[in-house]
């Protein structure tokens, strides 16, 4: 009998190609005649283009051409702008006219036939600029905040009911804008023939890129060709059309000839989207038993000026604890920086370090346990709308997280700990992020040698989807995963939403398992149709389909394998595309993963310098389809949030509304010397069939949604002082 794919660690599928370096990343396709292009960006916030001199640049060897607003093809989409259901207000329209939105924006393209000579080019081009006045700075310009069309806002009960509660605290707290900083640098090589366009590029969203194209150029599907089979890092920060793709495609108008545009690590930062900082105000009023008497959550959100990006700040406190009454409001505020984006936990991530802030500084103010406080505020069913769970195993999290970290002997007190020169804090925060399930497609062949061949238009990030993908089609088609091949990053094969919100799993996982459970079904049918089947004699619910071949389950000598039953029925293959519904956000039941995170952290008694020495999450995220790539996909979620709890902050010069840190010398992220020794990640492991066939329920981004609070509140224990803006570097302690 065939052992059950799902629920097994196995290796990922596409792990010699990139360990050996045959995966071909965005900038790394070899295309006939390519050539190169390098970006000029603005060195004004806000304003417009005086003079570009292009003459020098373009008398340069090698040099094909410069591309700026002078001379730029016509983008049909430019002149009718049509805002997308994901982010409302006009894109960013590249080498469009002589306006500056942001420092660091695209006022020209370099092309030549070699890297070096396009590099050498782009430093020739001479730009004035007529200033404008500008505003980068959230705090000094809330004043000017406004609600944006997708609001966010929710009120139930009484407003301002916190203020009736004998115990209240009352605090503000501040994120820092995040850079997502993949590996792999945005990219692109963009080549037209006639009015076909082909793009290889770095995308979370095939299906979404193409159609965004389309939207662009006024062109039919069968004209926009995207591929993007393997992307290097991308946590959002590839999932919408940005300026490097845009120019590679309007360059390569212009030469008539593919161009390639790679982003240097200095335009990933206020280019290609980022999380914007955060300021939040959270009033929290309670009973002295602890019950929750009223929530207030107010958001200051940046955005840019020509767009309204918004995000699911608030969600953690709709639907986190119980509470009757709650007052949330979300406002945006415009800057003069490019458009931010979804960030791994969008939304979430920020609005939980502040709820989760705020419930350990109530329980401090209760003289109680933060972990007793959160469990007596447990929510039965969601409290923003009051329907079921689809599941919830947050009581669990909270108990196997609690004893595996020893929760139980901590000592309440703040400062009460040290180990020599460190002092020894513990905190904890849950976690909890939306579990949805989009429409998706896939296509399932099988050919008359056994193997399978699955493909779908969704995109691989990271966390190993073609691994997932085998893992789900092996055991809902009965063929062995060996035998499997999964297609996945191009925009030809069936249709896909974007690999964000993490939703992946649950979206495409229950097409392919769809598609193959069918052709399973066909299998069966044709095999015991044949003429001459040995199987004549049988009833069709007596045959059983695994492992690669149809056998009689009362007599398994009698079997038939899946190609020779294609062979005795005269088929070429069997093919079944099918396309899987989406499970609506607002449906019977509210879908949710969540998350218990304890933390420990030294803090010196003099540098104050904090180190993150042990970690506890537990995870309740339906079933785990692969207990290897999903424990990767949490460590590198604590990895983050570490980064954002206590190092990553891009920071801005406002009087010139540029990054001062653009690089990853200056911009610290956690490295390998800063990850505790022990990281213990506990799986509930429970199906939550809801959402789909398979029981599983977003991971990706659960394992960050309260981190960053844990790490805070253990170093308030270990210090007794309470940082309420991030990072939390050695500074705010002293």
């Amino acid at each position: 009998m065939q052992a059950p794919h799902i629920g097994q660690p196995h290796r990922r599928v596409d792990g010699r190609l990139k360990v050996t370096g045959q995966a071909r990343y965005a900038a790394e396709h070899a295309v006939a005649g390519c050539v190169h292009g390098v970006l000029v960006t603005s060195t004004i916030a806000a304003g417009r283009i005086t003079y570009l001199d292009t003459g020098a640049a373009a008398q340069a060897p090698g040099v094909l051409a410069i591309v700026s607003h002078l001379n730029a093809p016509r983008v049909p989409g430019y002149d009718h702008p049509q805002p997308d259901s994901r982010v409302e207000g006009q894109q960013l329209r590249v080498f469009f006219d002589d306006k500056i939105y942001y420092n660091n924006q695209p006022v020209a393209l370099a092309i030549a036939s070699t890297l070096e000579q396009a590099q050498h080019a782009a430093a020739l081009v001479r730009v004035a600029y007529e200033p404008a006045a500008h505003q980068t700075d959230i705090t000094k310009n809330i004043g000017n905040s406004y609600t944006p069309k997708k609001s966010e806002d929710y009120t139930r009960g009484q407003p301002q009911a916190y203020k009736t509660a004998l115990v209240q605290v009352a605090h503000e707290y501040q994120t820092p804008l995040q850079v997502h900083n993949p590996m792999e640098m945005h990219a692109a090589i963009a080549e037209w023939h006639g009015n076909k366009l082909m793009v290889w590029n770095k995308t979370q969203a095939p299906t979404l890129a193409q159609k965004d194209l389309m939207q662009l150029w006024t062109l039919p599907k069968e004209a926009v060709q995207v591929h993007s089979p393997f992307v290097g890092g991308a946590f959002g920060g590839a999932s919408r059309i940005w300026p490097p793709e845009m120019a590679a495609i309007l360059g390569a108008k212009v030469v008539g000839r593919p161009v390639k545009v790679l982003n240097e690590r200095e335009h990933e930062f206020n280019m290609v989207g980022y999380r914007p900082r955060s300021v939040q105000r959270v009033a929290l009023g309670a009973q002295p038993d602890g019950t929750l008497v009223g929530v207030s959550h107010e958001v200051f959100g940046a955005t840019s000026r020509y767009e309204q990006f918004t995000e699911r700040t608030l969600h953690p406190t709709k639907s986190g604890y119980r509470c009757p009454n709650a007052e949330l409001t979300y406002h945006l505020v415009p800057l003069d920086l490019s458009t931010p984006c979804w960030t791994r936990g969008p939304g979430e991530t920020t609005g939980s370090f502040a709820i989760e802030s705020a419930m350990d500084e109530l329980a401090y103010a209760l003289k109680m346990d933060p972990l007793a406080l959160r469990l007596h505020n447990f929510a039965e069913v969601d409290p923003e709308d009051g329907r079921p769970w689809s599941s919830n195993h947050l009581r669990e999290c909270y108990a196997l997280g609690a004893e595996k970290f020893g929760w139980g002997q901590r000592n309440l007190a703040p400062g009460a700990t040290r180990r020599g020169d460190w002092l020894v804090g513990q905190g904890m925060a849950m976690g909890i992020y939306h579990a949805s399930r989009a429409k998706a497609s896939a296509r399932a062949r099988l050919l008359p040698d056994g193997t399978l061949l699955v493909q779908s238009a969704t995109a691989d990030v990271g966390p190993g989807t073609a691994t997932i993908m085998t893992q789900i089609a092996a055991d809902a088609s009965g063929v062995p995963a060996e035998n499997i091949r999964f297609e996945l990053g191009d925009a030809a094969l069936p249709p896909a939403p974007g690999q964000f919100g993490s939703h992946t799993v649950a979206s495409v996982g229950a097409a392919v398992h769809d598609a193959c459970a069918a052709l399973r079904q066909q299998v069966l049918n044709l095999a015991f149709s044949t003429p001459g089947s040995p199987f004549a004699q049988a009833q069709l619910a007596e045959l059983v389909a695994e492992a690669g071949a149809v056998r009689l389950g009362s007599h398994s000598a009698t079997s038939l394998s899946y190609g020779e039953v294609l062979r005795r029925a005269g088929q070429p293959a069997l093919e079944v595309l099918h396309e899987s519904p989406e499970i609506p956000k607002k449906g019977e039941k509210s879908g949710q993963s969540f998350a218990a995170h304890f933390v420990e952290v030294h803090v010196h008694a003099h540098t104050r310098e904090v180190r993150v020495a042990r970690v506890v999450s537990a995870i309740d995220a339906g079933r785990i389809m692969n207990p290897q790539t999903a424990r990767s996909q949490v460590y590198g979620a604590i990895t983050w949030g570490l980064g954002l709890a206590l190092m990553e902050d891009a920071v801005l010069d406002h009087r010139f509304g540029r990054i001062t840190n653009a690089d990853l010398a200056n911009y610290h992220v956690p490295v390998n010397a800063d990850i505790p020794p022990a990281i213990d990640v506990i799986f509930i492991d429970k199906p939550d069939t809801y959402l789909d066939p398979m029981g599983a329920k977003g991971l990706g981004e659960i394992g960050i949604v309260g981190f960053s609070a844990a790490i805070a509140n253990a170093v308030f224990h270990a210090t007794g002082q309470r940082v309420r803006y991030l990072p939390i570097t050695p500074d705010k302690l002293l």
